[in-house]
């Protein structure tokens, strides 16, 4: 199946989503960046939900704009007979199946991947939920914030007595990008190589994906018996490590990893020897253990220094330091504008600024397609399935096909 021209690492692959708010469309989002063809199946009455979770981008969703460009919406009833059977030939043309349905939703359509494997074998079958099956959680709704708080991510973040969520929806992004790793390691099996017998499926969860990201904690805990606690702008494993106020009504973040960065810190930043010689701070489990008392002396001599005399001190001294900001001021990051890292996205509500994808791959500018309104392409899409104007406008009519909002 032949789409918009773009080249990309992966022009030439076709990915069909069965996919809703973020994790799903993160994975296929990923791939569309590295150039194949997405094409978004969407419930003609309304769509992906994200698409109304808010209405700040001229009336669309602030997620739904992030997780979605460069993808081709069909609206299309999969709870019709015709729906479900242009589903079939979509399939038959594509190489890649990405879902996050309702548990047990993608059996019902017959396109888990026991039905792929038997009616179009060709196809990577990427199915991502919850909790995985065959557990006692297997059945229970999962959204970030509940996974990430049964996974123990929540119980480390914050501070004691008051846990808090991770701010950005780190379980929905994660798993994406893990599915679309996956995608990636298959296509590759696949590529010039005769490989018998049906496509792999992949299977990712958020709570498996959750609990791989508490990998130092769970490991941590097992073999001190100590359960760590939340420390706000700091890390259990590392002191110091924290933010500061500074002298200007900044917040500065200081960081040591290593016992010859605090001796820098120490000496030739806050010019406080007596620290770097104090038995108690010569090595990192002494400084964690006695954290309260080098964070009160470093917040004390930030107290009296602008942010721009800190960092320029911890720059020279080696010191790993940031600024603590807000989405206001990195949307206004010069460090962003200077590497150029911003792009203009078209969307139904006209042209908004979006961030290049992480990856910078030589040669190759990635493809900032266009957000979708929502069955924009479903005419062109039905179109390459061989139907006629005439049998797309009866469809349109009969309620199994939507066209643009």
């Amino acid at each position: 199946m032949r789409g918009p021209s773009g080249r990309g690492p992966l022009a030439g692959v076709t990915v069909v989503a069965l996919e809703q708010a973020v994790s799903a469309p993160m994975c296929t989002r990923t791939l569309g960046d590295l150039g194949a063809r997405v094409i978004k199946i969407e419930n003609p009455r309304g769509g992906d939900f994200a698409r109304h979770y808010d209405d700040v981008v001229g009336g669309l969703g602030a997620h739904f704009v992030w997780a979605n460009r460069g993808k081709e919406s069909v609206a299309l009833d999969l709870k019709t007979e015709v729906g479900l059977g242009l589903l079939h030939r979509l399939l038959g043309r594509c190489d890649v199946l990405v879902s996050n349905l309702a548990p047990g939703t993608t059996a019902r359509l017959g396109v888990a991947p026991d039905d792929l494997a038997a009616r179009h074998p060709g196809v990577i079958g990427v199915e991502i939920d919850g909790y995985g099956p065959g557990g006692p959680l297997s059945h229970k709704r999962a959204y970030d914030l509940l996974v990430q708080a049964e996974s123990g991510a929540c119980s480390i973040t914050g501070h004691p007595g008051a846990p808090a969520k991770p701010g950005p929806p780190v379980a929905d992004t994660t798993t994406g990008l893990y599915a679309a790793l996956s995608v990636l390691a298959l296509l590759y099996e696949r590529r010039g190589a005769s490989v018998a017998g049906p496509a792999p499926s992949v299977a990712v969860s958020l709570f498996d994906t959750m609990t791989e990201l508490m990998g130092y904690a769970l490991t941590y805990t097992r073999h001190s018996g100590l359960e760590p606690d939340p420390l706000g702008m700091s890390s259990p494993a590392v002191a110091p490590y924290g933010a500061y106020r500074t002298r200007d009504g900044h917040t500065v973040v200081l960081g040591t990893t290593n016992d010859r960065e605090w001796q820098r810190l120490a000496t030739e930043l806050i010019e406080r020897p007596d620290l770097a010689a104090d038995d108690r701070f010569r090595t990192n489990p002494g400084r964690c253990a006695h954290r309260e008392l080098l964070d009160k002396e470093i917040a004390a001599w930030c107290a009296r220094h602008d942010l721009v005399t800190i960092q320029e001190r911890a720059d020279r001294s080696g010191v790993g330091n940031s600024r603590y900001n807000t989405p206001g001021d990195v949307n206004a990051h010069p460090h962003l504008a200077a590497r150029d890292r911003w792009r203009g996205i078209a969307t139904p509500a006209g042209e908004v600024p979006a961030l290049l994808p992480p990856p910078v791959i030589s040669g190759y500018e990635a493809r900032m397609g266009a957000v979708p309104a929502l069955g924009e392409h479903t005419d062109t899409v039905l179109g390459e399935l061989g139907l006629e104007a005439g049998e797309i406008a009866a469809l349109r009519e009969q309620g199994v096909i939507g066209g643009v909002e």
